[in-house]
């Protein structure tokens, strides 16, 4: 089983790698006013990034929030 989670990522490996190489060409981004000059791929992989962290963080307060309100309930031991 564990040869094939890595033939997976593997796959997925390269097919970011394809996607990067084949989307090299510089584009500009406009939000709020600010724009911003990167290669395609540059700004996809930022995006994600914060896009993950911001998630992750969401998810992570979300997950404490029920413990906590879990573990301080009434009738609960």
């Amino acid at each position: 089983m564990r040869w094939i989670y890595f033939v997976i990522i593997v796959l997925f490996a390269l097919a970011i790698v394809t996607f990067a190489v084949q989307n090299i060409e510089v584009v500009t981004m406009s939000f709020l006013g600010l724009k911003v000059r990167a290669p395609l791929a540059l700004q996809i992989a930022v995006v994600y990034l914060l896009g993950a962290a911001t998630g992750g963080s969401l998810f992570a307060l979300l997950r404490r929030s029920y413990e906590g309100s879990r573990l301080s309930a009434p009738g609960r031991p």
